[in-house]
């Protein structure tokens, strides 16, 4: 126990230290995350935090093994689990950072969680056979190796879907590693011990800095990352038995209850609307607890009671093995039946209006973009952006528009807002332009946002492309001379816009 508590603390401290560093780096070469139709931010943010929980997680299990501790002995005298983790992570957070730096397709990054997968596999991380009650032993036989692949990919990329919040994905980690502690030292297991109190820690320490408002984000490197571990330690206590009983399947699958659950709802809604489910939306419960009204922080709360409920259920299944597991597993079904019913309410309460306001602004936009166009194919200097700006969204009932600094993410040059009667606040959602990149001649690089109304559901293709030709006037306009806009005379900030997704 004390080990673990060193690992914790030690994870917890370096991760702590090391994410200010991850944060400069990733702003230094542009990996950062643009706000958008789906985001739930309003700037830019770096994504490259998962480096530093990959840091923090293996730098107390190399201080134990330098101090030559006996949980370290203990750790690495399992070599072939040790080299599966470090060669699986290694793997799975490279391609992460190719993608938090320069972006990956999904089939790439599917075919790197596989691989993972089957270096786990190889280093003992599988379930060979399960003993079923009234049924017997199952053997698994060649199916072993796909079953491995189907967990370690599904458990990754649930985690990657669940990352939508600022702190969402890591405190829901958290509760994970909590259940797996909790269990471990029950069953004596201090490999599992010192894995999820390393991971818990690193969380924890990158939390200080990711929750709300967040400064940095994990990007795809630790949320793989998180994914590959909680799984494959998963596995590894399961792998304690010769042939695991069917509480030991369950207790993973409940631990990891929360992105599980929304991975599924996600397949499945993208299925039945004949979509790819390698497509992204805005139908998450995190979005939909947004679109509830709920605050960003009230929303995250929400989600981490559900996740210790999830924690509650999987540990009552894992001490009761008995009527209890009955118990627990009727509450667990009541719990889903009660997300998929409020999904589908929620998506009956909302889709006709969404759809009414969304096709009314492509409407606007469709009449008044010609005639913003000719003006800007008209105009002489960028003095006249302004005006032409403000007509824009007058006519269109845009929220806002505002032409800032593409490197700190700050509006700081210009930023018109629709007038709001009784100074009511606003939410709207944020498409993101880049209008003069001046990377290459050493000059500031300038963004186009317009703040649509968030009952619009989405910015959808139709509307995107529409504003891309504003967007595209306005870039012709400061083409010649990129800085003018400097020059202009900014309106006033009301700050009326509240929050910007």
């Amino acid at each position: 126990m004390r080990s673990a508590a060193v690992a914790f603390l030690v994870s917890m401290i370096v991760t702590a230290l090391l994410t200010p560093v991850a944060r400069r780096i990733a702003l230094a070469i542009g990996a950062v995350d643009e706000p958008g139709a789906r985001r739930v931010h309003a700037r830019r943010v770096p994504r490259m935090g998962g480096i530093a929980i990959v840091l923090g997680f293996f730098a107390p299990l190399f201080v134990l093994l330098a101090l030559r501790t006996h949980s370290a002995v203990i750790f690495f005298s399992n070599a072939r689990a040790a080299e599966g983790l470090v060669a699986g992570s290694v793997l799975i957070v490279g391609i992460g950072l190719l993608d938090d730096i320069r972006g990956v397709g999904a089939k790439s990054k599917l075919f790197a969680q596989m691989a993972a997968a089957t270096i786990a596999f190889l280093c003992g991380m599988r379930i060979d056979s399960v003993d079923l009650p009234w049924v017997g032993t199952l053997t698994f036989g060649w199916f072993a190796l796909p079953a491995t692949i189907v967990w370690v990919v599904g458990i990754v990329n649930a985690i990657n879907l669940i990352d939508g919040l600022d702190g969402l994905a890591a405190g829901v980690a958290f509760f994970a590693c909590l259940t797996n502690f909790a269990i471990a030292g029950l069953t004596g297991n201090l490999f599992i011990s010192l894995i999820t109190a390393s991971l818990g820690g690193a969380l924890v320490g990158f939390l200080f800095h990711n929750f709300n408002p967040a400064r940095i984000f994990m990007g795809d490197s630790g949320s793989m990352f998180l994914g590959f571990i909680l799984a494959s330690a998963s596995l590894l206590g399961v792998g304690t038995q010769k042939s695991p009983t069917l509480v030991a399947i369950v207790v993973p699958i409940l631990a990891l209850g929360l992105p599980i659950a929304d991975m599924l709802f996600t397949i499945a809604r993208r299925f039945l609307s004949r979509r790819s489910i390698f497509v992204a939306d805005r139908g998450h419960i995190h979005h939909r607890l947004l679109d509830l009204g709920l605050t960003h922080r009230r929303a995250v709360l929400s989600l981490y009671m559900v996740s210790v409920t999830f924690t509650a259920l999987a540990l009552m299944v894992y001490l009761g093995r008995s009527w209890q597991i009955g118990a627990a597993l009727f509450a667990l079904t009541v719990l889903l039946a009660s997300i998929v019913r409020f999904a589908r309410h929620l998506n009956a309460s909302l889709v006709v209006g969404v759809d009414a306001e969304g096709e009314q602004q492509n409407q606007s936009l469709r009449r008044s973009v010609p005639r913003i166009l000719r003006h800007l194919s008209e105009a002489d200097s960028p003095g006249a952006l302004p005006a032409i700006l403000a007509t824009f969204g007058t006519e269109t009932g845009l929220l806002g528009i505002g032409i800032g600094n593409a490197k700190n993410g700050r509006l700081k040059h210009w930023r018109w807002e629709s007038p709001v009667e009784g100074g009511a606040t606003l939410e709207a959602l944020c498409a993101t332009f880049v209008i003069a990149d001046g990377a290459r001649e050493g000059r500031e690089s300038l963004e186009l946002q317009f703040f649509v109304p968030i009952g619009v559901g989405t910015i959808g293709p139709q509307m995107r492309i529409l504003l891309q030709l504003v967007a595209d006037g306005v870039e012709a306009i400061l083409a010649s001379t990129p800085d003018a806009v400097a020059e202009t005379s900014p309106l006033p900030h009301t700050g009326r816009i509240a929050r910007e997704f």
